[in-house]
């Protein structure tokens, strides 16, 4: 499905800067909004990074991108939505991947019901060193 059908089956107008986020976002990663702007601007004559702001908020409630935020990091959008994965982080750079759902018996991963809530989702953050940082850290 275009980013056309995309933005009306989910009941959002069609927008150039939302068509153009879509874009950005199509190509995959784990972008901040600076780098997200950057991207659009070079699709787009000119767009402020609050309009940038106001489209992900959209696209992010309307569950056509996801919002991460590793702690001590900015904010991240992703296109990868709606199959519950996590994510792992380098603590030396910051490079962020995709970890698909974690199976198991790991105790941690089964929410306890005593709270009362209806547990629809997780969110698992993984710390550790990238395949460069580990290399550069043996060099």
């Amino acid at each position: 499905m275009h980013g056309e059908e995309r933005l009306r089956t989910a009941g959002l107008r069609v927008t150039r800067p939302r068509l153009a986020v879509l874009e950005v976002l199509a190509t995959g990663g784990h972008l901040d909004v600076d780098e997200i702007t950057r991207q659009v601007r070079v699709r787009l004559d000119s767009v402020s990074t609050q309009a940038v702001y106001d489209v992900l908020g959209a696209l992010s409630r309307a569950g056509l991108a996801r919002r991460i935020e590793p702690a001590g990091s900015p904010a991240r959008y992703e296109a990868r939505t709606g199959d519950n994965h996590h994510h792992v982080v380098c603590r030396v750079c910051g490079a962020i991947s995709d970890v698909d759902c974690a199976t198991g018996l790991a105790p941690c991963l089964t929410a306890s019901p005593a709270n009362g809530y209806v547990i629809d989702e997780a969110e698992v953050t993984f710390w550790g060193l990238c395949p460069d940082c580990q290399q550069s850290a043996q060099d």
